[in-house]
């Protein structure tokens, strides 16, 4: 079969053609286009969507309660949208449909009436999220082969959060002229459209991307599994991802605590996206030179965010957002990148869906203990997250000695 045929297969076995350096980079640079513009759309949707659900009726309690099972669920089904692209080969039909279930939820928002509809559009958001996620990246990793996975995943990061970035601002703007969420949803339709376009020509650009080997069956192989230094990387950045506090409950401090005037909090937010944008590139590159080791100085840079954002007052929280969207940077792209090191090219989807709902769920429950401890001692929120992250260093060292290996 031609590996270019795009058509929906088993997974191909022995040799299958592979991208150079050019290719490669071009792929990543299009996936990283294709990501602006779906950052722009539900980054938009999910800046307003809070005050969107009280208009419909909705509690604080069941905004807190839909944001968090949004969360969970697109963390959570990532191990099973994972295993089941590397089972089939569908890398790249479950990625498209990932990406038209999320794009359609969006604005369809500007239709519901009721906060239980709305609350099932936000939740299937995130499941289409969850949906394309592990393929795509397995996608990216093989590209990152031929121009280093650091920079493949960093580059990737920097154009997402451009749209990250633009999308919040887009809806503030149809808000401050308009002054109605479902208009600003509707013109969010905008850029879902032209991310599937985008998407879809590229399907049709990169077949190939999508035929990834898998080891003729019954043939002798040392890597069929994820392997001891996969299990020590996952354990170490479950615990960083248990200790990065939300920036809900961020933004919920620096209102209660006055330290940062209201106009100001989706600004230092702003600045977090952008500083995880360039941050996430910088440290890709030297990933690529340098390893697993370059996330031990990098989790200890923004362990310091917890003690700046809650503790400092408003010099110290700008200092701490911005380590913040460092760290963001860090967990979408160098982490990432890593996860393509240590395990076999075939079992990549699999393997970032695996790591990707660890990673979601312990953060799911460290924000809840953190926004528990909240209402009992801002210094023990500050000392449970920096603790946590501390925690992680050697799990990551012993993983970083593997990798070597």
């Amino acid at each position: 079969m031609n590996p270019d045929s795009g058509r929906a297969a088993s997974p191909p076995t022995g040799r299958v053609e592979s991208f150079d350096a050019r290719s490669g980079l071009a792929l990543v640079v299009a996936f990283g286009i294709v990501s602006l513009f779906a950052d722009m759309t539900y980054e938009g949707m999910r800046s307003v969507v809070g005050p969107f659900l009280a208009t419909l009726g909705a509690s604080a309690l069941v905004v807190g309660l839909v944001a968090g099972t949004g969360e969970l669920v697109s963390y959570a089904l990532r191990l099973a949208t994972g295993a089941w692209a590397d089972r089939s080969g569908w890398y790249w039909p479950i990625t498209l449909a990932g990406y038209v279930l999320q794009m359609a939820a969006v604005p369809l928002l500007a239709l519901a009436q009721h906060w239980p509809a709305a609350a099932a559009l936000i939740v299937l958001e995130r499941v289409g999220k969850a949906t394309r996620n592990p393929a795509r990246n397995a996608m990216l990793a093989r590209a990152g082969d031929h121009i280093g996975h650091g920079w493949a995943f960093g580059l990737h990061e920097l154009l997402d959060q451009i749209g990250a970035l633009a999308g919040p601002l887009i809806a503030a703007a149809v808000l401050a002229r308009h002054h109605q969420y479902r208009l600003a949803f509707a013109w969010l339709a905008v850029p879902a459209l032209i991310t599937l376009v985008l998407v879809f020509g590229m399907f049709l650009r990169y077949p190939r991307a999508g035929r990834i080997a898998h080891p003729p069956a019954g043939a002798a192989t040392h890597a069929t599994g994820y392997g001891r230094a996969f299990w020590f990387y996952c354990a170490g950045a479950a615990l960083v991802a248990f200790g990065f506090a939300d920036y809900a409950l961020v933004s919920y401090h620096f209102a209660e605590a006055g330290t940062v005037p209201a106009a100001w909090i989706p600004i230092f937010y702003a600045l977090a996206m952008a500083a995880a944008g360039l941050g996430s590139a910088g440290i890709g590159k030297l990933f690529d030179r340098r390893g697993l080791a370059v996330l031990l100085p990098a989790i200890g840079v923004t362990a310091a965010s917890a003690p700046l954002v809650f503790l400092g007052d408003r010099g110290p929280a700008l200092a701490g957002t911005l380590l913040w969207g460092l760290g963001l940077g860090v967990h979408e792209a160098t982490m990432s990148a890593a996860v393509a090191h240590l395990v076999p090219a075939h079992r990549r989807a699999g393997a970032y869906g695996l790591f990707m709902a660890l990673f979601g769920m312990s953060w799911f429950a460290g924000s809840a203990l953190l926004g528990a401890l909240y209402g009992v001692s801002i210094n023990a929120v500050t000392a449970v997250a920096v603790a946590a992250q501390l925690l992680a260093l050697p799990l990551i060292g012993i993983a970083a000695r593997g990798w070597r290996r």
